[in-house]
């Protein structure tokens, strides 16, 4: 059953013609030049969880990923409008305090996107090239980025992956030295989805494809959560029913320069990527405990197609640094629920710390593995959404890789941030 509730990696684009049905390929410079923005599509948060039961001691009662929970203090508006001084979160991983290594099985999907004509028959670019788009020359690549690869960075006496570099910065105070949260990625069998409608394309400059796809939203989110238990005819219910992912890792979704627009019109595109979870109905092979299956959609992003340095695992990182610092994107009203917050014309009040940073000119922050340079996100850090004056984690820092980026806090926020 899908969650509407998630972080969206998203980019404003320019005005284009309507495209005629006939017609659904795009100019190659389509992308180019645009601003990240946030699109919020959290419809499923804040108390609206159709079947989803309050957890009492979070998570209990639901089978998913190991984390911990916390709590800070900071004067604010809650999303039902009244005065809140008490903010509670959970994060993946163990307890900074308690130390040693916990290591999360991270499996990766890769989809291939298959366009087809409305009566399902296969559709072709008027070149005739065949319009199939694979992952696969760009997979070894991004497995090998340094969400799941290891760098050096200063928050960490050993070269990690930058998500654990990120949440040690923000539990420099209290971490134990040896404290370290790593994913340990594995390839899985790949999947695609079938698109016969609300899509479009531009093809490559030597006329194969596809230098990106562009799906609207809702037909995209459709094809890849499933409807219901068991199911194998989306690309998530597929990969549930096949064992390649599970309640106790978090899943990626990799699609190649696949790109969501919203209101059924290219012009509003693009969602790089995002993630929440697929929630199902128990059994009695796990005591009949509602199954949360934590996951990412992020796509690659081949250089050059966007500027402001979004390129290759820049949505990636983004998503799965979120992942970790809200796993549940604030499904059950309490968890990830923060003072509301404003920075570069975007109001929230969710503990998404790459939502705060996208909007910078200067948001990703370069990483060189096995000599390809990678554009990983900067992220902001917990005290920045407890409105710590002084900042405890690394160096005194509200952001990280980095430190200088996110320099003061949020202003305090009236309700919905007065709009």
């Amino acid at each position: 059953m899908k969650k509407f509730a998630f972080c969206i990696l998203s980019l404003a684009m320019f005005t284009l013609t309507a495209l005629a049905a006939e017609n659904r390929e795009l100019p190659k410079n389509f992308l180019s030049g645009k601003h990240p923005i946030h699109v919020n599509q959290a419809g499923g948060r804040h108390g609206t969880r159709g079947n989803i039961p309050t957890p009492h001691g979070f998570p209990a009662g639901v089978d998913t990923l190991v984390n911990f929970t916390g709590h800070f203090q900071a004067k604010g508006i809650f999303w039902d409008g009244t005065s809140h001084n008490i903010w509670e979160y959970s994060m993946v991983g163990n307890k900074p305090a308690q130390g040693g290594t916990t290591t999360i099985n991270a499996p990766v999907v890769p989809v291939t996107i298959d366009m087809r004509n409305s009566d399902g028959s296969p559709a072709f670019a008027s070149n005739g090239t065949r319009l199939i788009s694979k992952p696969d020359p760009f997979l070894q690549t991004f497995m090998n980025g340094p969400v799941f690869g290891l760098s050096n960075y200063s928050s960490s006496p050993t070269a990690t992956q930058i998500t654990d570099a990120v949440q040690r910065a923000e539990f420099n105070n209290v971490e134990a030295p040896n404290w370290h949260t790593l994913l340990a990625p594995s390839v899985k069998t790949g999947q695609t989805m079938v698109l016969t409608s609300d899509y479009a394309y531009a093809l490559n400059s030597d006329g194969t494809c596809c230098l990106f796809v562009l799906v609207s939203d809702p037909v995209f989110t459709g094809k890849l959560f499933p409807p219901s238990t068991p199911d194998n005819s989306t690309v998530i219910g597929a990969s549930e029913v096949a064992g390649d992912i599970t309640t106790k890792d978090i899943s990626t979704f990799m699609f190649p320069n696949t790109y969501l627009y919203e209101n059924n019109d290219p012009n509003q595109c693009c969602v790089l990527g995002y993630h929440s979870f697929d929630f199902e109905a128990g059994d009695a092979t796990n005591g009949n405990q509602l199954r949360f299956y934590v996951m990412n959609y992020s796509s690659w992003i081949s250089p050059g197609l966007f500027r402001g340095g979004f390129e290759d695992i820049t949505a990636h990182s983004h998503e799965v640094a979120e992942l970790v610092n809200d796993p549940f994107v604030g499904f059950d009203g309490i968890h990830n629920i923060t003072p509301f917050w404003f920075i570069n014309g975007q109001c929230q009040d969710l503990m998404e710390d790459g939502d705060v940073i996208e909007g910078f000119s200067n948001a990703t922050y370069p990483v060189t593995i096995g000599g390809y340079t990678y554009h990983p996100q900067n992220e902001a850090l917990l005290p920045w959404f407890e409105f710590q004056k002084n900042s405890a984690a690394i160096d005194g820092a509200y952001s990280y890789p980095d430190e200088t980026l996110l320099t003061a806090l949020s202003a305090p926020q009236p309700f919905h941030c007065g709009f």
